[in-house]
């Protein structure tokens, strides 16, 4: 899966900069220039960092930091300051109300990266080891347990569990599924993922992936 970037920054020469730069690294980036379009995207699908100017058109980037931050499912996501304010009570208050980090402007590209770098590092090691309560996947380990008793998954029923839970209640039709689990969508009855998922829910003894019909198949945690 990508990684995906959100950069809210209205002065166009500095979006396209950090856009160009992002892109060219191989990150799945999207870029803003008010907090109305943002919080649109953002309610359709969350991000796994935000670049944010704290001076926009509409909308105050403390503002959309309290907004992102009041909700804990956020948590995960990570935020980047990104501004021209410069004074250390600037610093303190954006750190204080839940930022990761933070960069004044005029920035030098090299540590833009490396910042965006060491989140991507720290949000790889998180999703290596997921843990929803009744549902712990290891993929250093290759462990699953469920209800607090290991299952004994093969590798393709792990990664298949894995992909679902990532996408924590979201439908994925069986193509997206292929491509994450197989590397391909193509080539495979669908009778081959059916006989895996029934495999899963007989060793967890429970209806932990849920059929859409015609559509695909999600998990609930």
């Amino acid at each position: 899966m990508s990684f995906l970037i959100y950069s809210i920054e209205d002065d166009k020469d500095i979006a396209q900069i950090i856009n160009k730069t992002l892109l060219k690294q191989g990150y799945d980036v999207r870029t803003f220039n008010n907090g109305k379009d943002f919080f649109q995207a953002f309610n359709i699908k969350k991000p796994d960092l935000i670049l944010l100017d704290l001076m926009l058109p509409d909308i105050s980037g403390l503002d959309i930091l309290k907004e992102i931050r009041k909700d804990n499912e956020n948590e995960d996501i990570d935020i980047i300051i990104v501004s021209a304010k410069h004074m250390l009570v600037d610093k303190v208050e954006g750190l204080d109300l839940g930022a990761d980090d933070y960069i004044e402007k005029p920035f030098d590209l090299l540590e833009l990266m490396s910042r965006v770098n060491a989140k991507l590092r720290r949000h790889k090691k998180i999703k290596r080891h997921l843990d929803f309560g009744n549902l712990i996947l290891d993929q250093d380990k290759r462990e699953c347990y469920f209800n607090h008793k290991l299952i004994d998954l093969t590798n393709k029923e792990f990664d298949i569990l894995m992909t679902l839970a990532l996408n924590n209640n979201k439908v994925l039709n069986r193509e997206e599924i292929f491509k994450n689990v197989w590397g391909t969508s193509f080539g495979f009855e669908t009778r081959t993922l059916d006989m895996h998922i029934k495999s899963i829910r007989k060793k967890t003894n429970d209806d932990l992936i849920k059929t859409i019909y015609g559509v695909g198949y999600k998990v609930e945690l």
